[in-house]
């Protein structure tokens, strides 16, 4: 498309978002659920076209020499897409928050005020490689009585526009306008730069990707961004830990998947039981080739890695690389999760109540853990359905942004003839 079709095509792609905005925002809850049902079935039928869609784009991928990282997020497996199908189902059973009414009071004067949940309108989402962003950007959307505008990136452009048909078709079947999900068609980047100053006609974005990508939509955007930059994450091992319970979280928030924004790049270990937790660990490490960057304490102990610099504790690596450091003990790793963290999730493993306490209070990151793998910071595993994203800003939604991060409120009153005096 020519720049100035790709405004056309933008702007009335938001004139049709706006208008589905209205239509969805007031669809009974029972319809809502059965066009999520609908989209889940189209993508069970559909299932070899769509995994085929997503073959090509991996085959592009490659050709392209895309990071593994990127190459891992492109790829939708069997068990992806399983989960694609299981979030929508779960989406189907979650309470739907839109019309809940919230404390509701009596006011001297004889009026009754409370708080309505309501949709946002219409939300942008721009993310990169992953297509199943796309089922779960768009359950989540409907169910909370939201439009959505989606944009993948062009590495995944096969797949979306395969998934972009199921949930078109689900839409339909459920007698619901197919412009409540639109997924942009065009790889050019133009579009973004269209969709992010369209506050006419976009509510809020949400952006899905890499630093680079979130910093210029952050930075040009016309419209609110619910975003975050990094997921630097830190295990901290305590003095008081189970050994067991450390050597397990430990290897599971590194290995369990490397390119995910929830897994551990710093490793804080107590001196007190660091020589005898480090070897272990660096044994585990070396046969998922995992490579290993430690502070001159940790390189006491493990005299075989590398250096870590100042630069290792900013760095969210998403690759088999972790970064050590030995802390003197709760203080110094509180003190360092809130300098480098990037507030996206921080855990803590002991078996001291008062330790645990402490970390979970003064640890300033959208998830704080206790005795659990950082890989669980997901909207999938806090039983949210799916997530649209995850915000490590502080105004209107924090952590994993399901349903109710997607409304907002508005106040209500109940009178019968009141009149202020």
């Amino acid at each position: 498309m020519e720049s100035m079709d790709i405004k056309q095509y933008m702007s009335q792609i938001g004139v049709n978002a706006r208008k589905a905005s209205r239509l969805i925002g007031k669809t009974p809850t029972a319809q809502k659920n059965q066009a999520l049902l609908a989209i889940a079935t189209a993508l069970q039928e559909n299932r070899s076209a769509v995994l085929e869609a997503n073959r090509k784009d991996l085959e592009q991928g490659q050709q392209k020499a895309l990071s593994p990282a990127l190459m891992d997020r492109l790829e939708l497996t069997p068990s992806r897409f399983d989960s694609m199908l299981e979030g929508l189902q779960q989406v189907a059973t979650l309470t739907d928050p839109i019309g809940e009414i919230s404390n509701l009071s009596h006011r001297p004067s004889g009026i009754k005020v409370g708080q309505m949940r309501v949709p946002l309108g219409v939300i942008g989402i721009i993310y990169e490689s992953r297509p199943n962003v796309t089922v779960e950007a768009a359950s989540l959307c409907l169910k909370s009585g939201n439009a959505c505008i989606l944009r993948g990136g062009s590495e995944a452009i096969q797949s979306n526009q395969a998934i972009a048909r199921c949930i078109k078709s689900g839409l339909e079947s459920a007698g619901l306008s197919q412009d409540i999900v639109q997924v942009i068609e065009t790889t050019d980047r133009a579009a973004v730069g269209e969709l992010i100053t369209l506050p006419e006609f976009v509510d809020v974005i949400v952006p899905r990707g890499g630093k680079g990508l979130i910093e210029r939509i952050s930075k040009d955007a016309k419209v609110p961004v619910i975003k975050h930059l990094d997921g630097i994450c830190h295990v901290y091992i305590d003095e008081h830990a189970d050994l067991e319970k450390a050597f397990n979280i430990t290897l599971n928030s590194k290995t369990q998947r490397y390119g995910t924004c929830n897994t551990l790049e710093t490793l804080l270990v107590s001196e007190a039981i660091a020589a005898e937790i480090l070897p272990k660990l660096n044994q585990a490490f070396e046969e998922k080739q995992v490579e290993l960057r430690g502070c001159p304490q940790t390189l006491k102990i493990l005299a075989t890695i590398n250096s870590a610099t100042e630069e290792d504790w900013n760095t969210e690596y998403l690759a088999p690389i972790l970064s050590i450091r030995i802390v003197s003990g709760l203080d110094e790793a509180i003190d360092h999760i809130n300098t480098y963290s990037s507030a996206h999730t921080d855990s803590i493993v002991t078996e001291n109540y008062s330790h645990s306490q402490r970390f979970i209070a003064e640890v300033d990151s959208s998830s704080v853990m206790i005795n659990a793998s950082t890989r669980f910071a997901d909207g999938f595993e806090y039983g949210l359905g799916a997530e649209i994203g995850i915000s490590t800003d502080k105004i209107h939604a924090r952590g994993p942004v399901g349903l109710n991060g997607l409304t907002s409120q508005k106040f209500i009153v109940f009178g019968d003839g009141n009149i202020r005096t």
